[in-house]
């Protein structure tokens, strides 16, 4: 590829930036241009480390691998003991794309040298601001200096995090350290951060987590007294929290948290799938079942968690007489931007349930759509409904795997209920 196509390349990809922004793009990858008898040599295989700059001042960094099996390229995300599918790699002369269809991302390179791209996360449709990423080839994600931790600070923390309108959240942290290596997650009633990996040194603490939609950023210290302070930075600000080591750290119920009005004993319902077909609890494929209503969204990461364990449940208990109806909120109900985003959710997870449409990604949304719902808190949210057609049991949020022993009592309790209920 010659230099001019080189800056054609490059002002398709910086299309979304400022023009100070297109001009630091270009000026980088002008020296690519003239780097291009290494670059023609380039190999993507490899560990990665990024950092998101985020905004002045805040660059978070997260860790990536590219992989290669049958012929074809594909980047994942790694997140403490996670290794999360981020979408197929292809390189174009001195430029790298990978397609983030989980979340309708992409990553834009343009090729520095053998161990270095700069470039941008932007949404598919180039709308929006685009985020600036720079990768080296490296193994770690942050920088240390060596200093020992002050001691093991592992364990569950009462955490609340402070809102400046008031209303603040309570939350549990769960960590996990190992040397100054330190992992965990912050468990809200809404669902969990996933996958959160960092380092500890001395008594203060950096964790981030990226799989494709916006990274994540907390700081803080650990205290003698075991209690914690820190907070969560991102493009919109921070947030501050704090909180106090304690083994029985928990948050209220969440099989109490969402239920219907009074005088309602179940949903009703007809929505569109892909294909415009109106789906309904009356449908003659429901009755006499248990049915699993799941409120979704294919842009929300817990949504995924969800996904990950239900899509392979239900190929394993659907002829016990149990159906699942995926309640779709996206970020648009535009037909052919809903079919693309859901039908990429359902291949990736091998979902065998129908999926619907319902509306926007907004719980006012959820709300108006389902009205016999007192309130809605979260995405995702579970309601099991019995073979009557009344709803039995309805779970908000939801527990992923980062949670460890909630995750784990959550499927213990699933389970139970489901058996439960076909036994009726």
């Amino acid at each position: 590829m010659n230099l001019k196509s080189v800056f054609t390349v490059l002002l398709t990809i910086s299309a979304s930036l400022t023009f100070a922004q297109q001009q630091t793009v270009l000026a980088n990858n002008q020296q690519a241009g003239s780097k291009q008898k290494n670059t023609k040599a380039f190999v993507a295989l490899g560990t990665w480390r990024g950092i998101a700059k985020v905004k002045e001042g805040l660059e978070i960094p997260f860790n990536f691998e590219i992989s290669e099996k049958s012929g074809q390229q594909k980047l994942y995300f790694r997140n403490a003991e996670e290794r999360f599918e981020g979408g197929l790699v292809k390189q174009t002369g001195d430029s790298l794309f990978v397609k983030l269809d989980q979340f309708d991302n992409e990553l834009a390179f343009a090729i520095a040298d053998a161990d270095q791209l700069t470039g941008i996360l932007r949404k598919q449709d180039k709308t929006g601001k685009p985020l600036n990423i720079v990768a080296e080839r490296k193994n770690y994600r942050f920088e240390t200096f060596n200093k020992p931790a002050t001691e093991d600070y592992s364990g569950s923390y009462d955490v609340v995090f402070k809102s400046p309108n008031g209303k603040d959240e309570k939350t549990v942290g769960l960590f996990k350290q190992t040397g100054n290596k330190l992992t965990g997650t912050f468990l809200r009633i809404t669902g969990d951060s996933r996958y959160l990996e960092g380092v500890v040194e001395g008594n203060e603490f950096q964790l981030s987590s990226f799989i494709g939609s916006s990274p994540a950023y907390y700081k803080g210290s650990f205290q003698a007294d075991g209690s914690i302070t820190g907070e969560i930075l991102n493009a919109r600000g921070s947030q501050p929290f704090s909180g106090i080591k304690n083994k029985d750290a928990a948050l209220p119920d969440p099989y109490q948290l969402t239920y219907l009005k009074k005088g309602y004993k179940t949903l009703d319902f007809s929505f569109p799938d892909v294909n415009g077909k109106k789906i309904s609890l009356k449908d003659e494929k429901y009755k006499n079942k248990v049915v699993i209503l799941t409120i979704t969204g294919s842009w929300c990461p817990n949504c995924v968690d969800e996904a990950t364990f239900i899509a392979p449940w239900y190929k394993e208990n659907k002829k016990r007489g149990v159906e699942i109806i995926a309640l779709h909120y996206e970020r648009s109900t535009e037909p052919a931007y809903a079919k693309k985003v859901m039908t990429r959710f359902r291949e990736r997870f091998g979902i065998e349930y129908d999926q619907v449409l319902a509306g926007t990604a907004n719980k006012q949304v959820v709300s108006e759509s389902l009205p016999a719902l007192d309130s809605f808190l979260s995405f995702p949210t579970t309601i099991i409904i019995d073979k009557q057609g009344n709803v039995a049991q309805i779970h908000t949020g939801f527990n992923g795997p980062a949670t460890g022993k909630f995750y784990d009592e959550f499927v213990k309790e699933f389970n139970t209920e489901i058996d439960t209920l076909l036994k009726k």
